[in-house]
């Protein structure tokens, strides 16, 4: 008798290859058997009719300090998640010195804008070096696998004090330190090291995530010691700046070590080099012995604006501003005077509160033709005609009263998505053009973070229910879309155990209802620590999502179990296949 039985599904096994009806067997929380399996299980899920795909494997969130109060770790495991990487962009709470707790907390909330008064409510801050921080996150069980990485600001700020936290140039000595700490973390079981070479990272003070000017002697020596382990991504944000000449020194680092390095690919409006040059710099780099990899958005990156969100399009006027610190009641009391609303929407914006926040703000307060409201069904794929410069223009109204509108349906609930990154085009099509190639990783859903402006831990149901169903300007395979999400995404961190359903890997399974599979619509709820804000988003269509052979949910509801543990270092390939 097995521990499992999966019966009568069509197998979606994330190799790629065509999907296929076979039953599932596990025991020991390994996959023991596949095909027509007339053992019985001491539990068994009817699959008939429903996809069986492996557990998703999120390689980029931010879940930091939430993994170490939270087992659910929502909303990713909701999503079909079994396994999240976080540490991701630099930032990160390990090492740390207890003097640079509040500054680690205000760094992650500038970047990642995580609430700071549940971060310092939720995490007790039990360790101090990297490998205590492993050491402190194994405390807690959970639903599903977390691995990290060793971020580079926390890392500059514990070797270098407030040297490193204001990008002051290292000195040799220096250099050596940290890498000999990254070689700690490594050994210890970190995936990883990350950076952050943005402008658009800031703490929440506007200062720059530490190593985001770091010249390659850095960068390099840094990269040295993870050679020296044989294990680990480089992965980083980059604005691709000409004269840090990125390619030039990711393809000699990663050459030199054999290591992948990551690095985030994005179509953006802002003076950075163009997707296209950053995808054909890889090539060659790649041509040449390096193993660079660009990590892609698998939708627009901007904001989704509501009252109580951290952005909406009126938060640069006047009445606003006097309304700003009220209670919720006092401010939709305020909101729905069409007093109040008439003298708002006559007033001019306040100045940005930087000089280099100002093409943002303008996106927020007057880019209508790129603002969308954001209702049940919304594709993420919107055209200009359902922007709220376009339905605004059907109704015979002004923009911005339309959107003022809209922030005030469904008692002042209303929400504005804005895409910023990857929506330059105003569709997905070059999105579609990345996903069919085998030098990208699906990647960016910052799962736990940007609580009040996005919620993109949705990305792997969106993948699957948009891209490779629903898109009606051309789709992907279903093979494909798994394959992304699951083998590509582990094989790049080394976890060679996991997104493959074949025997001797782990039981990390996703039983799919793909007809139902949906998102639903997003909601901003107060339920972080010291009552923090987050944007979450659910999903119909998931029967069970199963990891290491244990049920964590069913139909979208969390069982209770929390098999979920620390994954350390790269995991091995099952013998069976390592045989083949």
């Amino acid at each position: 008798m097995h521990d499992l039985v999966i019966r009568g599904g069509t197998v979606v096994d994330g190799t790629g290859a065509p999907r296929f009806v076979a039953d599932v067997a596990v025991d020991g929380g390994i996959i023991t058997a596949m095909g027509q399996i007339s053992a019985l299980g001491r539990e068994e899920i009817d699959a008939s009719g429903k996809i069986v795909a492996p557990g998703f494997v999120d390689i980029h969130t931010h879940y930091d300090g939430q993994a170490t109060w939270d087992s659910e770790m929502g909303p990713s495991s909701w999503h079909g998640v079994t396994t999240v990487v976080m540490g991701n962009c630099g930032v990160g709470f390990a090492p740390a010195k207890k003097d640079k707790h509040d500054w680690l907390i205000g760094l992650m909330e500038g970047v990642e804008d995580i609430p700071g008064t549940a971060l310092a409510e939720g995490m007790k801050w039990d360790w101090e070096s990297f490998p205590d921080y492993l050491d402190a996150l194994e405390r807690l069980p959970r639903t599903i696998d977390i691995g990290t990485q060793v971020p580079h600001g926390a890392l500059r700020a514990f070797v270098m004090g407030q040297r490193g936290a204001d990008n002051e140039e290292p000195t040799e000595a220096d250099i050596a330190e940290m890498a000999r700490l990254v070689e700690e973390g490594l050994r210890a079981g970190a995936l990883g090291f990350s950076t952050s070479r943005t402008v658009l990272h800031k703490s929440i003070d506007g200062e720059l995530v530490p190593g985001t000017t770091a010249t390659e002697p850095e960068l390099v020596g840094i990269g040295r010691a993870m050679g020296k382990v044989g294990h680990g991504v480089f992965e980083l944000t980059t604005d691709f700046l000409e004269e840090w000449d990125e390619f030039g020194w990711m393809g000699r680092l990663s050459r030199e070590t054999g290591l992948p390095i990551a690095f985030t690919m994005l179509q953006s409006p802002i003076k950075q080099m163009p997707w296209t040059e950053q995808m054909a710099a890889m090539c060659n780099a790649n041509d040449n012995g390096a193993n660079l990899v660009a990590a892609i958005g698998l939708r627009g990156i901007g904001v989704i604006m509501n009252w109580r969100g951290t952005v909406h399009p009126f938060m640069r006027k006047p009445s606003w501003q006097k309304i700003a610190g009220l209670s919720w009641d006092e401010q939709k009391a305020k909101l729905s005077d069409p007093a109040f609303k008439a003298a708002m929407l006559a007033e001019d914006n306040l100045p940005p509160p930087s000089v280099d926040m100002a093409p943002f703000f303008m996106l927020v307060t007057a880019a209508w033709a790129m603002q969308f409201p954001l209702g049940d069904g919304f594709s993420y794929e919107p055209t200009r005609e359902e922007s709220v410069f376009g339905f605004a223009q059907a109704a015979g109204k002004e923009a911005a009263e339309y959107a003022y509108d809209q922030l005030m349906a469904d008692d002042g609930n209303g929400m504005i998505y804005l895409p910023i990154l990857n929506y330059m085009d105003g569709n997905l099509d070059f999105t579609k053009e990345l996903l069919q190639r085998d030098d990208i990783v699906a990647s960016l859903s910052d799962g736990g973070a940007h609580c009040g402006t996005i919620c993109d831990a949705a990305s792997p149901t969106f993948l699957l229910s948009y891209w490779a169903r629903d898109r009606k300007a051309g789709t992907i395979p279903l093979e494909l879309a798994v394959k992304r999400q699951c083998h590509d995404t582990a094989r790049l961190y080394g976890l060679n155990d996991r997104g493959v359903l074949k025997p001797g890997y782990l039981a990390d399974i996703n039983v799919i209802d793909f007809d139902a599979l949906k998102l639903l619509k997003p909601w901003l709820a107060f339920d972080l620590p010291a009552g923090g804000k987050r944007l979450l988003q659910k999903a119909d269509g998931y029967a069970a999502t199963i990891k290491s052979g244990v049920v964590t949910f069913r139909d979208g509801a969390m069982t209770g179990a929390l098999p979920g543990i620390v994954v350390r270092g790269p995991q091995s390939i099952p013998m069976a296949e390592a045989a083949e």
